[in-house]
């Protein structure tokens, strides 16, 4: 990651991501909580480098698989959170990262603009900052509302987990 990525905010997202893959693990895989810590800490890794669709995260993917041992659920949880690859998000791992992916930018965006940042931000503010357009326009609220259905689990419940798990990273991710 450090080795592709150089801003600091976009190695912020890929630890957010990060922190909330690790919470839905806890929930969903238990025993697989590091694979899931490491997808979302590589989700992005290529982005700074190769932001375009025609290249993210192929570029990427193509990097992992040549010169690492990163595992192909793995790989194909990181293509599947670009919803233009068209690749299936076929493992529980796929749909978290999809459903943690734009929502964790969401909590944290929404955190930069509270008194308080995370330390009470609640689901109801989140999903209220949802409606409004103009608010964090580059996050897709499509995607959030689809991961979070593909993923199966209750939509607070899943906004409360990121915004616990974000705020309580080891790693704090910055706000």
């Amino acid at each position: 990651m450090h080795e592709w990525t150089e801003s600091a905010s976009l190695r912020s997202h890929m630890e957010a991501v990060a922190a909330c893959m690790a919470a839905g693990a806890d929930v969903h895989e238990p025993e697989q909580r590091d694979r899931w810590i490491v997808c979302g800490l590589l989700h992005d890794f290529d982005y700074e480098k190769h932001p375009s669709k025609e290249e993210h995260p192929f570029v990427g993917v193509r990097h992992l698989r040549d010169h690492t041992d990163v595992d192909e659920e793995i790989i194909d949880a990181i293509l599947g959170h670009a919803a233009y690859t068209g690749t299936p998000r076929g493992s529980m791992m796929a749909k978290c990262l999809f459903a943690v992916d734009e929502l964790a930018g969401f909590i944290v965006a929404c955190a930069k603009v509270r008194p308080n940042g995370l330390e009470d931000l609640k689901p109801k503010s989140v999903k209220k900052k949802l409606k409004d357009k103009a608010f964090a326009a580059a996050v897709s609220r499509e995607d959030i509302r689809a991961g979070i259905a593909e993923l199966g689990v209750d939509e607070d419940e899943h906004i409360q987990r990121c915004i616990d798990a974000i705020h309580h990273a080891p790693e704090r991710v910055p706000v």
